[in-house]
């Protein structure tokens, strides 16, 4: 029997490999599957060598204090690759982690993949230089990634967006709106603080009182706080005390109702923007890291924006309120300007359906079903 060891580090390459998986097995039922992930890639039988939480952390000054047991992780999962020798280890997004993982296991001389391109062409570029050798097949997102990586020998292919096969666009309304005994007129925000707790820490505050500036203006505003599974009972005790207790989903299908009911969002930069989009949902993107990481990212970044729906478009079609700007007042100023002026929405509505155009698979394929015809090559 053929043996894959997947790694997922973060929530969103747990539901990319979740999907993979699925893809993989349409084609090769015989193949068997371990390695790391969530609930999503669990649901596919993969029990995992460790909590995935364990290495869902972002920026310098959080990681810092981690580190140890990072370390720790990262040991431990090269032994258990070491231990199982499978035919084809494939490491999906979380490059801190999957790259020094990848370079770990080299000398076993196994077959590796890796899923999702790392952004290096979004700031220090030079990084590139180090990546010759980690992998024999990177599967990337993004139409432009390929010609990026190609001259540095990285055998890029573009597998499409899986975005595009979340089901974010059929969300139902009504049956939202039923669900949670809203009437007609109730206006829902989408809320997305991310899925770390690094992020969701430093979040959860600015949208409480982002939420508490704008209902007195929007009376029928209903907040609806879109949480990852394994930090949603975190999120409902930081929001038990807000002065609007928000609606919590976490299910994405639950999720995708509250999209197609939702007047606006207010989301963390990341695949969210992207889930919006593609819902059809008009928004503002916001962040905020410790100061430490923000001053090294300013010096790194080489793009003009963070939002990757604004980097489709070109230009700024969304906006972008982050660090000093993640703050209540203009975050609230922002979200209200998609409240009361149509034009704002449909403009936006627009500009998302050329961006996301750009995100499709080769031949019309599903993006899962390429990555895994990309995969499957490799073992082949």
């Amino acid at each position: 029997m053929t043996l894959i060891y997947l790694v997922a580090g973060e929530a969103s390459g747990d539901v990319l490999g979740a999907r993979l998986i699925e893809a993989m097995r349409r084609l090769r039922p015989d193949l068997e599957i371990t390695g790391i992930g969530g609930a999503r890639m669990a649901e596919q039988g993969v029990a995992s060598l460790f909590p995935m939480q364990d290495l869902a952390v972002m920026g310098l000054a959080e990681i810092l204090p981690r580190v140890l047991k990072l370390r720790a992780r990262l040991s431990e999962a090269a032994a258990d690759i070491t231990a199982r020798r499978p035919d084809l280890v494939i490491t999906i997004d979380s490059p801190g982690f999957s790259l020094r993982l990848l370079r770990e296991i080299a000398p076993l001389g196994i077959k590796r993949v890796h899923y999702v391109a790392p952004q290096v062409w979004a700031w220090r570029q030079s990084r590139v230089k180090h990546f010759p050798g980690l992998w024999d097949r990177l599967l990337c997102l993004l139409p432009f990634e390929p010609d990026f990586f190609a001259p540095y020998g990285l055998n890029p292919v573009f597998v499409g967006h899986p975005v595009l096969e979340s089901g974010a666009d059929r969300g139902n309304a009504v049956r939202f709106r039923d669900q949670f005994d809203l009437d007609g007129g109730a206006k829902p925000l989408i809320l997305m603080p991310g899925s770390r707790r690094s992020e969701t820490s430093r979040l959860m505050p600015v949208f409480r009182d982002t939420v508490a500036r704008l209902v007195p203006t929007y009376p029928n505003l209903v907040p609806v706080l879109a949480a990852a599974p394994a930090i949603a009972s975190e999120l409902a005790v930081m929001a038990a005390h807000w002065p609007t207790r928000p609606i919590i989903v976490t299910d994405p299908a639950t999720r995708y109702d509250a999209f197609a009911a939702a007047a606006a969002a207010l989301a963390k930069s990341g695949t969210s923007t992207l889930e919006l989009a593609l819902a059809g949902v008009p928004m503002a993107v916001t962040y905020r890291v410790n100061p430490i990481s923000a001053l090294l990212a300013r010096r790194l970044i080489t793009v003009p924006h963070v939002a990757m729906v604004n980097l489709l478009a070109g230009h700024a079609l969304v906006p972008e309120l982050l660090q000093a700007d993640c703050a209540p007042e203009p975050l609230a100023a922002t979200i209200g300007s998609i409240l009361t002026d149509p034009a704002v929405a449909a403009a936006q509505r627009a500009g998302f359906v050329a961006a996301l155009a750009r995100l499709a698979a080769p031949d019309a394929q599903p993006p899962s079903d390429a990555a895994a015809a990309a995969v499957l090559e490799v073992l082949r």
